[in-house]
């Protein structure tokens, strides 16, 4: 059996490890490409519609875009406390949190 000096076993890794990266980012430029001609359909709605962002309602912040709510917001209400913002009980609770 042949010993691998150390020096080649790490500029072996190295290389595996360029290839891998170079792999990733000519990923990324294909992705890119393939994703463009949605990207576009979509630039082209919001302009044509005059949309700044997604939003649900106007009175709380965890209302307004439930994916961008802050961390904090669930502790800011204890368990007791009653709504005061109507347009909360409109929400769904998420599939993965419902019963089945």
């Amino acid at each position: 059996m042949m010993q691998c000096r150390e020096s080649t076993a790490f500029f072996l890794s190295a290389a595996v490890g360029l290839a891998l990266l170079l792999l990733l980012f000519a990923h990324a430029g294909w992705r890119e490409r393939a994703g463009r001609k949605s990207l576009e359909e979509k630039r082209e709605i919001v302009r044509a519609l005059g949309l700044t962002d997604l939003c649900l309602f106007t009175e709380a912040r965890y209302t307004r875009h439930p994916a961008m709510a802050d961390r904090f917001t669930p502790f800011q209400d204890h368990p007791f406390s009653l709504e005061h913002f109507p347009s909360a009980s409109l929400f769904r609770p998420p599939p993965h949190l419902s019963g089945p």
